[in-house]
């Protein structure tokens, strides 16, 4: 009996051994299975949420103006900087510009953009296309001018005074810029125009007229301005 006991017992043992190791195997393998599994759910999380934010981040149209690199010499060797400047628009009025900077271009745009998303302005369009007036800006040494066109003309101007007009979702406008060909003071002139941009309704509104009172001067008909005042749109 003795004998048959000291046998069984490392065979029970071992089947209890062998029995944990493939429940231990099995549980790897359930946790492996689910963790794999999490993991896949994890990165269609990540998916769905790059989807939300580019569905979020539809109608917003972002230009980068100019990228300045900088660098810092110290003890060592230098240290390089970036600075960002980004122009952001919903294309239908309203447009706002940032600038941030960063140890990495990637990040330098991502401050950009999001300071110009917290200060984007509403400027009023005629038609939907072009300004209502002509207009001039400045800021330091740069002026510009602004200048309303008729359909076909098109965006005339350059490099970022192009990106703002574009971003606003104007069709046609004339531009001139003299004085300076920085960017910063360029754009900050060209804000400085818009920003007293304004529109026969507005205007009517604070007068306490109407804006068939406004359009009907220079000889045109009492018919012929109210059709104007309905064509008008901001």
């Amino acid at each position: 009996m003795a004998d048959e006991n000291t046998i069984e017992t490392p065979d029970v043992a071992l089947e209890a051994g062998d029995a944990g190791e493939n429940q231990g195997r099995r549980g790897r393998g359930r946790g492996g299975n689910r963790e794999g599994g999490d993991r896949g759910r994890g990165r269609g999380g990540r998916d769905d949420r790059r989807g939300g934010k580019q569905e979020e981040d539809d109608g917003i149209i972002e230009k980068l103006v100019h990228i300045n690199r900088v660098s810092k010499t110290v003890k060592g060797g230098k240290r390089f900087g970036f600075a960002a400047l980004v122009v952001v628009g919903d294309g239908q009025g309203r447009v706002g510009f940032g600038h941030g900077k960063a140890r990495e271009v990637p990040e330098a745009i991502t401050k950009a953009t999001a300071s110009a998303r917290k200060k984007m302005i509403r400027v009023p369009l005629k038609e939907g296309r072009t300004l209502h007036h002509d207009g001039n800006g400045r800021f330091g040494a740069g002026k510009v001018t602004v200048r309303t066109a008729p359909p076909g003309t098109g965006i005339i101007a350059g490099g970022p005074m192009r990106a703002v007009f574009e971003s606003l979702g104007v069709a046609d406008v004339v531009t001139k810029s003299v004085g300076t060909s920085n960017p910063y003071n360029m754009i900050r002139a060209t804000f400085d125009a818009l920003a007293d941009q304004t529109s026969p309704k507005s205007v009517a509104q604070r007068r306490g007229k109407k804006v068939a009172d406004l359009l009907g001067r220079g000889g045109a008909s009492a018919a012929e301005a109210e059709a104007d005042a309905a064509a008008i749109a901001e």
